[in-house]
């Protein structure tokens, strides 16, 4: 038996309904909605980023801290 059958003529026109895509795309209907993934998309990369970026610091004042004591 097949898992996928042809539509009978009777439920063609349901079945094209389904499948149709509709006007436009998703961002196109919903431009709000796509605003605001953008930002929160870069609140999330500035945390991000300014974690990084603390670290980054701290590894550098820690190799300075090191040199300093291993010259004296």
């Amino acid at each position: 038996m097949a898992a996928i059958s042809l539509p009978s003529r009777s439920q063609a026109p349901s079945f094209h309904a389904l499948i149709k895509r509709g006007k436009g795309n998703f961002a196109s209907r919903n431009p709000g909605v796509v605003l605001v993934f953008c930002i929160v998309f870069l609140v999330a990369l500035g945390v991000v980023s300014l974690f990084i970026y603390r670290r980054v610091l701290q590894k550098k004042a820690e190799r300075e801290k090191f040199q300093m004591t291993e010259g004296s």
